[in-house]
């Protein structure tokens, strides 16, 4: 072997090397399944140098397509509602049940674990160069590296959809026993988003408010059910406990890694804008964003639909007193930016709703 040659299979192998420390730094990295999918489709082009990257992967049946990941150098896009295999090649359907290809326009292998869970499969047009032995070896590496990454992200997925629901099921629970933790409207999430969207709060961010939402008061798991069952006014006490309720939320939520994001707000949605809130008497802009949203929409929601010890208010009239607390209990952006909304016909149906 000439010092050429052994100068080019360095190379080669330190761009294999790369991309397998990549693809690690990029599940680490990566939230979701989705995006997952997404990136590599990128990666693979770049790495290969191929016109263009498909992932396919299979519905528990193996007769369906449930996500279609794209990336043609131009348009990176996902599909996700359900596609009859028919929708793919033969080729590729052959792929999708365990075969191998290798031919010089296009390489693919099926994601393989204990069973096959789809493709991975590229492509180059006929105007450019045929894959080589370099190519597919490439491409076998990251073709492993991907299966082994989606697999984690799917039963990462799946820990986190039983965890979820599990909260949810306790908070249901809760929510029949006491009037002290009562049950959101349906689209209570939808205006607490439209806020988050009108102030152009991170995409992420405003997502994450829905777990917030779900699960604020998840900490009355640990409140005395003669407490949470009360209807009448609350002793100093008895309130007392009540208001340590974020504190024994956040407690609940910290062990789960995905939720972690939404910590503060579960934590501080009861504080105010003039810092006489609590758990800790934060004030103005300590407050986090997500919880001076989810404040102003709480304090509606419960004018609104009345609850024990207080009769409901008309949507008019509760605008009308998130309107007077503006600069003290809220934010006098989010109410601002509430209000703005509100002359909305579409929104202000949503409100309406509320009350029903």
């Amino acid at each position: 072997m000439n010092i050429n040659d052994s100068s080019n299979l360095t190379k080669k192998y330190k761009q294999i090397i790369s991309a397998v420390h990549i693809v690690y730094r990029l599940v680490n990295s990566t939230p979701n399944l989705k995006e997952l999918s997404l990136r590599l489709t990128r990666l693979l082009c770049q790495f290969v140098k191929a016109s263009s990257a498909n992932i396919y992967l299979l519905g528990q049946d193996n007769q369906k397509l449930v996500m279609i990941a794209v990336f043609n150098n131009e348009i990176n896009y996902i599909v996700t509602k359900p596609q009859d295999l028919k929708r793919v090649t033969l080729k590729e359907k052959s792929v999708t049940q365990g075969a191998s290809i290798f031919d010089d326009r296009m390489m693919g292998m099926p994601l393989v674990t204990d069973e096959c869970i789809g493709a991975i499969i590229i492509k180059r047009k006929d105007d450019e160069p045929p894959f080589d032995e370099y190519d597919r070896e490439m491409f076998t590496i990251f073709a492993e590296q991907s299966v082994t990454a989606i697999k984690n992200l799917q039963f990462f997925e799946q820990q986190q959809k039983i965890l979820l629901e599990t909260m949810k099921l306790v908070r249901t629970l809760l929510e029949k026993q006491s009037p002290h933790c009562n049950a959101h409207s349906p689209v209570y999430f939808r205006i607490v988003k439209r806020i988050a969207e009108k102030m152009r709060m991170d995409v992420d961010d405003a997502n994450n408010l829905y777990y917030a939402s779900v699960l604020h008061n998840v900490g009355a798991i640990d409140v005395p059910y003669q407490i949470l069952a009360k209807k009448s006014q609350l002793s100093p006490q008895e309130f007392k406990l009540i208001r340590n309720l974020p504190r024994k939320s956040a407690e609940l939520i910290k062990p789960i890694e995905f939720l972690r994001p939404v910590l503060p707000v579960v934590l501080y949605l009861h504080e105010k804008y003039d810092g006489t809130g609590y758990p800790s008497g934060l004030k103005k802009d300590q407050i986090p964003l997500g919880a001076r949203i989810m404040a102003v929409v709480d304090a509606f929601e419960s004018m609104v639909q009345g609850r024990p010890y207080r009769k409901k208010l008309s949507v008019d009239a509760a605008l009308k007193e998130v309107a007077r607390y503006s600069g003290t209990q809220f934010d006098p952006a989010v109410v601002d930016a509430f209000l703005n909304l509100a002359r909305q016909k579409n929104f202000k149906n949503l409100l309406s709703s509320v009350r029903k």
